[in-house]
């Protein structure tokens, strides 16, 4: 154990509700980018992991509720956020939150490879003093969205917003509807996907889903079918949990992977012919929509002041609707 007595805290995370027993080295892995599982049972076996203030070992089973924290004789080293004059597109804005449609392409906060240019970066201009939830590099985020996802966030602009959002999102107290087109055609008109989704025990880079619920952490998405385009479905998805990637995951997990994702194999022709002018479309679509054709389309919660039902919705973003329209020009022909 660390002879010295003060440690400074680097990391934190409260077990939510739904956890199911798990090792805190196994959930730390969850959690912490860039991590190891050597690493974290190194910090364990040096006390350095604590569950609800107590030295734990990497054995130790995390419960709901459970606060674990990982701490170090040196500080954290600071981060030093640049504010960067980058135009918003603010749907929404009033004295307690606003409203951004991200485009794709866009990292929401600044991380590992990606330090300038984000959405924070233009928020820390255009806003001054927004509230953080416990790190410093993401002032008003409640949420986020993968870089290559475009659409809706709420952004906190106060304590008060800041912490009654939060609780809504931990709550599932809000509604979270995605379009996305998926390769296949989907089976079901309508579904529910269910399995734990956790980082690749193969892959750090990418989730997985864990269906016997041994790792990772509960997730569920709700599903319809919009339109059918014969090797391609263009769906709705409702969010009752928010994990990393989890439509991505999600719908890969059972066999209609997100058309030109490319983290998850989505940039390759999964479906159709293998007829040369049908290859020639496909690569034309790739080229239109040049990221995973997911957009998160609206969001509604109750407002944190006026407690009064907010709704707002977004235009899916141009790429997609070019490749939307250009898949049932597709579907059309074929029918004719």
């Amino acid at each position: 154990m660390q002879e010295n007595n003060e440690l400074f805290e680097h990391y934190k995370f409260v077990a939510d509700k739904g956890q199911s027993p798990l090792r805190v080295d196994k959930f730390l892995i969850n959690f912490i980018e860039h991590a190891t599982r050597t690493k974290i049972q190194k910090a364990a076996s040096e006390g350095n992991i604590k569950v609800n203030g107590n030295v734990v070992k990497s054995n130790y089973k995390v419960k709901p509720g459970d606060v674990v924290t990982v701490e170090y004789a040196t500080p954290k080293k600071e981060f030093e956020l640049i504010p960067e004059d980058i135009p918003l597109n603010i749907m929404y804005e009033d004295d307690d939150f606003l409203i951004v449609n991200k485009d794709a392409g866009m990292v929401v906060h600044p991380g590992f490879g990606n330090y300038s240019g984000t959405l924070v970066n233009a928020l820390a201009f255009h806003f001054k003093n927004l509230p953080n939830m416990g790190e410093n590099d993401r002032p008003g985020l409640v949420h986020r969205i993968d870089k290559n996802t475009s659409g809706i966030l709420v952004i906190a602009k106060t304590e008060k917003s800041m912490t009654v959002l939060a609780k809504n999102f931990a709550d599932r107290e809000l509604n979270r509807k995605y379009i996305a087109l998926v390769w296949g055609d989907v089976k079901e008109d309508e579904g529910t996907i269910t399995g734990h989704i956790g980082r690749s025990l193969k892959n750090r880079k990418v989730m997985t889903v864990f269906p016997e619920g041994d790792y990772g952490k509960h997730a569920v998405t709700h599903y319809k079918v919009l339109e059918r385009f014969g090797y391609t479905t263009l769906v709705e998805c409702k969010l009752e949990t928010g994990r990393t990637h989890q439509i991505r995951v999600h719908f890969k997990h059972i066999g209609y992977t997100l058309f030109n994702d490319e983290e998850y194999g989505g940039n390759q022709i999964l479906k159709g012919t293998t007829f040369t002018k049908y290859k020639q479309f496909v690569l034309n679509c790739f080229k239109i929509c040049q990221r995973q054709a997911l957009h998160a389309k609206s969001l509604g919660f109750s407002h944190p002041t006026t407690k009064k039902q907010m709704n707002f919705d977004s235009e899916i973003a141009e790429d997609m609707q070019l490749l939307i329209e250009k898949w049932r020009g597709y579907a059309k022909h074929q029918k004719e």
